[in-house]
């Protein structure tokens, strides 16, 4: 990769910015009567540690915001193309596009996002969805000076693009560690909001790190999301989350919300994910991602419970997918996943995440748990195919059954509802065609259309054969279902409701 210039850095790791941060904190700690003093004794000493955290936020602004740029998008976009770029409702990209129609036949957008330079030869990191499909990237300056882009790479699994300008002696971001971070850290977000407010910071702090990836579209995703309370828009995608001392921690790409704007929770790409795949862009215009091939679910609690687990982590494999590396070494799906490599690993995303930033053809150590056995199983690595992260849709399935003490309605497998929840031939069990609102499935996130393979490990083939097994579960006890729902298989676990003896 291009040398990034480490001027930030050493300038913003020593600059008054941080002493500032510090002495507000600490200025904090020792005037708390400064809370019960009246408006008439408001002086520079009372309100000392106010102006010190401003001071400290205007000099981080000051040394980022050049480094901050426009990007502006003329593509040709057709409703497919969008809808494979969504996500599940109340998620939004930061993306915005006021001048957008809504038409169902292939159109041009124009669209507005954000970036920021990593090198001082013109190399911008991005979103992948700021820049797909694009005939045409503009980029803006803080100095308004416009660049007309080049596109160098796009990474859609890590939802991250690199574009080039034509220019040199750039200012620059330094890279910041985001291992390294914690919740309640202060944090800065830049980016151009709505695609009219260019050049805007908010404040914040972090409000969580390692959220898993909610996107049950693709469940290859890795997730490892920053979550920040940093105030962030449309218009905001690939814009920088920066640290205390103006470090790159991250690159914003969605945010939760009903509305599609700001409501308090923002995720960022970790900036250890970032530079890895930007390196990998500018090298090769292309990254090549390691799979296995299973379908992942994180540790919790009451899986760690289920699966006899001596701690809460982990992964639980939930499917292997035929043909793929992971069956071919002999994975199965009830494999909790507990090392990589020797290393342990904390959860899911962890390990979706060192997976896929290995190099295809590597062969990998597994430390797993199998029946509660510890086992080692070697996996040489395939490439992740696009194709590979492709998802069924939910379908309706009709039954008169009623939902009892679990609170589903279940149905056999019929051949519309196979052909409606685009089922494999190999895909056995009972389809859920009902979920009672506040139900102990409900709870436990079964959805309708959501297919059950095994009851307590037990493979189910009929309607039957599901109850049979939910009435041999003691009544103190919690059902393990293996479910397959949106293209992949993973574990819920539910506790029944015990005034109900309704199997279903």
């Amino acid at each position: 990769m291009h040398a990034v210039t480490n001027s930030l850095r050493a300038r913003a790791g020593k600059s008054g910015a941080t002493l500032a941060l510090a002495a507000m904190m600490a200025g904090a700690l020792v005037t708390g009567p400064v809370a019960r003093a009246s408006a008439q004794q408001l002086d520079e000493n009372s309100i000392a540690p106010l102006t010190a955290l401003d001071r400290a936020t205007e000099a981080v602004a000051a040394r980022v915001t050049p480094a901050v740029v426009t990007i502006s998008v003329t593509a040709k976009v057709t409703e497919s193309a969008q809808q494979q770029g969504m996500l599940p409702p109340g998620f939004q990209f930061f993306f915005g596009n006021p001048q957008g129609r809504q038409q169902p036949q292939e159109r041009v957008e124009h669209g507005v996002g954000s970036g920021v330079i990593i090198a001082p030869d013109g190399y911008i990191v991005t979103n992948a969805h700021v820049v797909n499909n694009a005939t045409k990237i503009s980029v803006a300056m803080n100095d308004q000076h416009t660049s007309t882009a080049k596109l160098i790479g796009v990474d859609k699994l890590n939802d991250l693009a690199v574009i080039k300008i034509e220019k040199k002696n750039l200012p620059t971001i330094a890279w910041g560690d985001s291992t390294k971070l914690h919740p309640g850290q202060t944090v800065l977000a830049f980016g151009s909001p709505f695609g009219i407010f260019r050049f805007s910071v908010t404040r914040g702090i972090i409000s969580a790190l390692d959220r898993p990836n909610m996107d049950t579209n693709d469940r290859y995703k890795p997730g490892q999301f920053i979550q920040t309370d940093a105030a962030i828009n449309p218009g905001n995608s690939g814009g920088p989350l920066v640290n205390a001392h103006g470090e790159l921690i991250g690159i914003n790409t969605f945010i939760y919300s009903g509305s599609g704007s700001f409501a308090g929770a923002g995720f960022a790409i970790p900036s250890q994910t970032v530079k890895t795949v930007a390196e990998a862009l500018i090298k090769d215009g292309v990254v090549h991602h390691g799979y296995i091939g299973v379908t992942l679910d994180l540790v919790t609690a009451d899986l760690a419970e289920a699966f006899n687990l001596p701690d809460v982590s982990g992964a639980v494999i939930g499917e292997v997918k035929k043909n793929s590396p992971a069956s071919r070494a002999g994975l199965q799906h009830d494999d909790v996943i507990r090392e990589l490599n020797g290393k342990k690993i904390a959860n899911s995303s962890e390990l979706q995440a060192l997976l896929s930033q290995t190099a295809p053809g590597t062969t990998v150590s597994l430390g797993i748990l199998r029946e509660g056995k510890p086992q080692t199983i070697k996996v040489k690595l395939g490439e992740l195919d696009a194709k590979a992260q492709s998802a069924g849709e939910d379908a309706e399935a009709e039954t008169e059954a009623k939902p009892g003490k679990l609170g589903v309605t279940i149905a056999p497998i019929n051949d519309d509802a196979r052909q409606q929840l685009q089922l494999p031939e190999d895909i056995k069990g009972v389809v859920v065609a009902e979920v009672r609102q506040g139900s102990p499935a409900d709870d436990a996130g079964l959805a309708q259309g959501d297919v059950i393979l095994e009851v307590n490990h037990h493979a189910i083939t009929s309607t039957d054969a599901f109850g049979k097994e939910v009435l041999a579960t003691p009544a103190e006890k919690t059902i393990l279902l293996r479910v397959w729902s949106h293209g992949g298989a993973g574990y819920r676990v539910i506790h029944p409701d015990a005034k109900s003896e309704d199997v279903q």
